[in-house]
């Protein structure tokens, strides 16, 4: 009896001993969805389980399924960029559960500590500009400056917001402002007659830029999009910055369906010209003026306007000039003395209004109206007397006297009337408009320089007298465009674990001038792929065919007869073409709990039907043909990431080889910049959040330069390379959000900016003179030197 019962309990534990295993090896699923709190799907959110080492994402519907093992408690965490995580406790879960998840967004808790960027699926990148403030800045021109400091991008003058990229030209990158194209002035022809560009960056929200391969929605340029979201601010709020290169004034005003942004700057840039080797008396003085107005009185309805008005003067009266040049054996001096003056005025006015259907939310439909205007004159009357002398044995190698005449004036007006629509589906975010242009440009100019050297004009003549270079242009354009474009984003994976996402951007661009009859169809392609084996590897491909449509610049034909040049319009001139080949890779990483992104990317670009150029200083003078054919090739790095904690910083390397086919011989194009480096670094004072410390160093490779008037065949000659390093040091005075005080206030900085730390003599252009015996000598015009700039910030 004992024996049997021994048995049946021997046998019953040992049934309850394999229960007791399979219960432990028992898994259930876990399946769901997770969405905002607006109800939408929120794609590749992390659904992990860090007890179980497991982990999915979800698809582009927002939903997932995960296979765990069960047990007395299974926690299982929801997150995502950009949203507050969310934890789960499932106690026994057995079979099958469901789930709906909300994440809400970061904005609606305060502040937030970001530590991952938005990934990169197109051809065009979001920069971060919360600290643009604090950088130190010679232009004033806070986002271009950001910008010049990316990878592929180049600039060799502190003192323009113009930019390279990968090849291009000045006139090669297009800006959009909430999606309208912006123009610049066309005469300025040097940094310092520049003032300040009509990005203002106290209003900015959003910074997009693409270097290439950038999508169908954006014009019709060879090289980069720039494109600009002003912000509707959430609460009332205002700013005002003053340095000795200027002061800012900013306010922010908001109701539940009204708001309102005002920006008001002025610049004069007289005490960084001082810096210049050439002395005398500046007074540049630059104003602008601009508002962002947004109403929405409903959930279909929005009106948006955007005004401004920017007046830019440029007064110069030089006295003399004494420049060394040449190498440690051979020093030669350069003295002039000036008389005459230069004043330049520039006067710029646009105006956007969109009005704007939401049939659904996320179905619109936009009308945007635009106009620009611009009037424009450059004057000056210099004469220059100097003397060419060896500095090692006070000979004088020549003396001579020139004198430079100008009498420039344009206006020109750009109406648009463009009508867009956008509708996103689960997989698809479709766009296409169109745009209706209206251009008119008039034009007269004249201008001489007159050389006369030991005696003698320059070049001489016996039976009459010529000058170096002289210039008359009388034009006018009026013309009309038309522009549309479609384009989709289609997102999708392929599986449902570990499975590999794409996006497919694609679309197609045209464009008809009526001035010479010329259609141009641009389709673009570009592929990002983010792969099953590693979720934080993103590669991306792109290729497209890119027009740069002519405007007034390019059109300007020169023809000279008996040494007077005269300029005239070029009604066969054809748009230049671009292919663009372009394969990238973004890695994604953490160093000590920081994130990383490293960024690698080649590019190839086919250039044909291109309209030869020259350029000294900014100003871009165009042959006014199709004359030549070439290409350009190059790649890109950067790294970016937290290289101190809490901060952001950046160190790009660029490799880059251009040519162009000119008149059956290779050359390179003007801008062949061979390589490049920028650093970017930002750090705190140990121990403390209030120092702040931002370093921007630049090492790029000197341009191609030949004598001025003689054609792109004598750049026969490399500019030394461009090396500047500027720091800033900006101290927090008052912090509201530590001391939580009834104040105005919000933050106080003050700041401490050295300029071209090193002092190191950047060369900008060239003068060139001749001696005695023919012999021309390349003089370089050198930029700023060493300057500090202080600056006090106030936030309310």
């Amino acid at each position: 009896m004992n024996r049997r019962i021994n048995t049946y309990t021997t046998v019953v534990m040992l049934i309850m001993w394999a229960a007791f295993q399979t219960v432990g090896a028992q898994t259930f699923t876990l399946t769901g969805k997770v969405v905002d709190e607006e109800n939408n799907a929120i794609e590749l959110a992390s659904v992990s389980c860090a007890q179980q080492g497991k982990m999915v994402m979800t698809d582009l519907k927002g939903e997932f399924t995960i296979t765990l093992k069960s047990q007395d408690s299974v926690v299982v965490k929801f997150s995502m960029v950009g949203y507050n995580s969310r934890k789960r406790v499932f106690r026994n879960p057995r079979g099958k559960q469901n789930v709906s998840i909300t994440l809400p967004s970061m904005a609606a808790l305060g502040e937030v500590v970001v530590t991952e960027k938005k990934r990169q699926t197109s051809g065009t990148e979001k920069i971060d500009i919360k600290d643009i403030k604090q950088n130190p800045s010679a232009s004033g021109n806070a986002v271009e400056e950001l910008i010049q400091q990316q990878a592929g991008v180049s600039t060799h003058n502190e003192l323009s917001s113009q930019y390279n990229v990968r090849g291009g030209s000045f006139d090669e990158n297009s800006v959009y402002i909430n999606n309208v194209e912006v123009y610049r002035p066309f005469l300025v022809r040097s940094g310092q007659q520049e003032g300040l560009s009509i990005i203002n960056a106290d209003m900015v929200e959003e910074v997009a830029f693409s270097s290439g391969g950038f999508e169908s929605k954006y014009g019709d340029k060879m090289a980069s999009a720039l494109d600009i979201k002003y912000k509707r601010p959430k609460k009332n709020e205002a700013s005002f910055t003053a340095s000795l290169l200027g002061a800012n004034l900013y306010a922010g005003i908001a109701t539940k369906k009204f708001t309102m942004t005002h920006g008001l700057r002025y610049k004069t840039n007289r005490y960084l010209l001082g810096s210049l080797e050439t002395n005398g008396e500046y007074k540049p003085n630059f104003l602008d003026y601009q508002t962002y107005i947004s109403y929405t009185p409903n959930q279909r309805w929005t009106v948006d306007l955007i005004a401004n008005i920017s007046e830019n003067h440029y007064n110069f009266r030089p006295t003399d000039r004494e420049t060394s040049f040449g190498t440690m054996q051979d020093v030669k001096s350069f003295k002039v003395y000036f008389d005459g003056q230069e004043k330049d005025v520039f006067r710029t006015l646009f105006g956007s209004m969109a009005i704007t259907r939401h049939f659904t939310p996320n179905t619109h439909l936009s009308l945007i109206a635009s106009a620009f205007y611009t009037k424009e004159q450059e004057t000056y009357d210099i004469q220059g007397q100097y003397w060419l002398d060896d500095s090692q044995t006070s000979e004088n190698l020549g003396v001579g006297t020139y004198m430079e005449h100008a009498r420039n004036f344009l206006k020109g007006h750009v109406e648009s009337f463009k009508i867009m629509l956008n509708h996103k589906m689960k997989h698809h975010d479709i766009e296409a408009a169109l745009t209706y242009k209206m251009e008119k440009v008039e034009e007269k100019s004249k201008e001489y320089e007159m050389r006369d050297s030991s005696g003698y004009s320059i070049p001489h003549t016996p039976d009459r007298l010529d000058m170096i270079y002289s210039l008359n242009s009388t034009n006018e354009i009026n013309s009309h465009r038309l522009e549309g474009y479609i384009q989709d984003a289609f997102k999708f994976s392929s599986g449902t674990d570990n499975a590999t996402y794409y996006t497919l951007n694609y679309g197609v661009r045209f464009s008809h001038w009526a001035f010479n009859r010329e259609t141009v169809v641009s389709p673009r392609l570009s592929l990002a792929i983010i792969p099953a084996f590693n979720n934080d590897i993103t590669f991306r491909l792109a290729t497209g065919l890119y027009y740069q449509t002519p405007f007034y610049k390019e059109l300007r034909d020169t023809t000279t007869v008996n040494g007077v040049t005269v300029a005239t319009l070029n009604n066969k001139i054809k748009s230049q073409r671009s292919i663009h080949f372009i394969a990238a890779m973004d890695y994604r990483f953490k160093v000590k709990e920081r994130p990383y992104k490293f960024t690698a990317e080649a590019y190839y670009k086919l250039l044909s039907n291109l309209i030869p150029y020259n350029v000294n200083n900014v100003k871009v003078t165009y042959y006014g043909q199709n004359m030549a054919e070439g290409h350009t090739a190059g790649i890109d790095f950067k790294l970016f990431g937290e290289f101190v904690p809490g901060t952001d910083s950046w160190v790009t390397f660029s490799l880059m080889s251009t040519k162009q086919k000119v008149n059956g011989k290779s050359i390179p194009l003007p801008t062949d910049q061979r390589y490049a480096i920028n650093l970017h670094f930002t750090d705190y004072f140990p121990g403390t959040d209030k120092w702040k410390m931002t370093l921007k160093l630049a090492y790029a490779d000197g341009l191609p330069f030949g004598p001025p008037h003689k054609g792109l065949e004598g750049l026969n000659f490399r500019a030394p390379a461009y090396k500047r390093a500027d720091i800033g040091m900006s101290y927090r005075a008052y912090d509201n959000d530590e001391r939580k005080e009834r104040s105005i206030f919000k933050n106080i900085w003050v700041g401490i900016d050295c300029l071209n730390i090193f002092g190191i003599s950047n060369v900008n252009s060239y003068y060139w003179v001749t001696d005695v015996t023919n012999q021309r000598y390349a003089v370089p015009n050198y930029l700023t030197g060493r300057q500090i700039n202080g600056k006090v910030i106030f936030e309310l």
